[in-house]
């Protein structure tokens, strides 16, 4: 039934308007084989459907889905062996993934979600931001929703700069805001509408103030270069820095 329903809610409301669909299973190990199939089966009926769900968050995870799934070489496989990834497949958080995993994910154009707030509040580990950079898969940041401590990107900027500080490996601030506006529409394969303001797109943006608490005004006054800036930005910014939400050009109020 839970097939039958999707099918029908993908032909009512997939591609109205602004609305895609995702196929969903929970992660590998609340489904069956035969779930994770059914899941494969509802991706084939139209290319451009999303599929969205967990893998590698933590170490004792990984090990249970091993447990679940024997005839699997990893985490990665038992989607793998269900058609699961694909240019429009993101998966939350992959912080403890294997070169071969990088490898597949790369060939197979799936993006994983990079969500630091939640793997920092749940001691899942320190996502490899380099290592996904060497295998050149898409990574976008993420908040997540049951463990994120916040919404905002800029707070989760912050907190992806201090897991890779403690990988030993630097973020920079441009690397930052390009996973959180063109990257994410990288990974979710909607750059060519959103993520930059190149003519045609369709003008989704937030407005910045640099001035918007004391600290932060305190310490822009010392920046001299843009990577300054978007690095104090980036650090000490939150919700309170965004003046003005745009939709598709238009000003709404939040």
């Amino acid at each position: 039934s839970g097939f039958e329903e999707s099918k029908a809610l993908i032909e009512k409301w997939h591609n109205v308007d602004r609305l895609q669909y995702a196929v969903t299973p929970r992660f590998a190990p609340t489904s069956s084989k035969e779930q994770l199939d059914k899941a494969g089966e509802l991706l084939k009926l139209q290319p451009d459907l999303y599929m969205h769900t967990h893998l590698s968050e933590n170490k004792n995870e990984i090990a249970w889905v091993q447990e679940l799934f024997p005839d699997s070489t990893g985490y990665l496989d038992v989607y793998d062996q269900s058609q699961l990834l694909g240019r429009r497949s993101v998966f939350a958080h992959g912080v403890h993934l294997h070169d071969h995993e990088c490898q597949r994910l790369s060939e197979t154009e799936s993006a994983v979600s990079f969500c630091p707030t939640s793997n920092l509040f749940l001691g899942s580990g320190l996502f490899n931001l380099r290592q996904a950079e060497e295998f050149d898969f898409n990574v976008v940041l993420g908040t997540d929703i049951g463990a994120g401590t916040s919404f905002s990107l800029l707070e989760t900027m912050n907190e992806a700069y201090k897991i890779q500080q403690l990988r030993g490996d630097q973020l920079s601030p441009f690397k930052s805001f390009y996973l959180a506006t063109l990257g994410g529409a990288v990974s979710l394969d909607l750059q060519d509408k959103i993520g930059n303001f190149e003519a045609d797109k369709e003008a989704d943006f937030i407005v910045l103030d640099y001035q918007a608490t004391p600290l932060l005004e305190r310490r822009i006054k010392h920046c001299k270069t843009l990577f300054d800036k978007l690095f104090v930005l980036s650090m000490l910014g939150d919700d309170r820095a965004v003046t003005s939400t745009y939709i598709l050009g238009e000003k709404v109020d939040v």
